[in-house]
């Protein structure tokens, strides 16, 4: 059972740094396009005596809709970017500190249970981060050569 143990201590750090990817994708803000439909919605059920509020809120989802239309605007050229990145010095870092974690790895004691489990999953981890690093080189080299001719 100790054994059990230590492997679990061992593989925490990987299991810690998964669970923060996955999150990472679910992460959401806030719908700001539901908000403004809500918002439509309420202006049509107020009644049409209410003047002061109807024009307070339409106000507000004017401003809310500005609000949109200019970050859409200034984020544009970011996204056009990020769509056209391929992920080259991305997964050459990747590889770079998963190489380094290695070798840190290699100074914790040996004796220890989990020591080894730990050492074959970023020797696998180290070979993955590889293979995407050196593809993405070769896609940049060949698309270098391309441009050249």
């Amino acid at each position: 059972m100790p054994a059990l143990a230590d492997l679990a201590v061992g593989i925490a750090p990987l299991a810690g740094g998964l669970a923060l990817g996955a999150a990472a994708g679910y992460l959401r803000g806030p719908d700001v396009r539901k908000t403004i439909k809500q918002d439509m919605e309420l202006l049509d059920h107020l009644p049409p005596e209410e003047v002061e509020r109807r024009a307070e809120l339409q106000r507000s989802i004017d401003s809310r809709i500005d609000d949109l239309v200019a970050t859409v605007n200034r984020y544009r050229p970011l996204r056009t970017a990020a769509a056209s990145y391929r992920g080259g010095l991305r997964d050459i870092l990747l590889f770079i500190c998963a190489i380094l974690f290695t070798v840190v790895w290699w100074s914790v004691d040996h004796h220890k249970g989990s020591w080894l489990p730990m050492f074959v999953v970023l020797i696998l981890i180290s070979v993955w981060a590889a293979g995407y690093a050196f593809s993405g080189l070769r896609r940049s080299i060949l698309g270098f050569r391309q441009r050249k001719d």
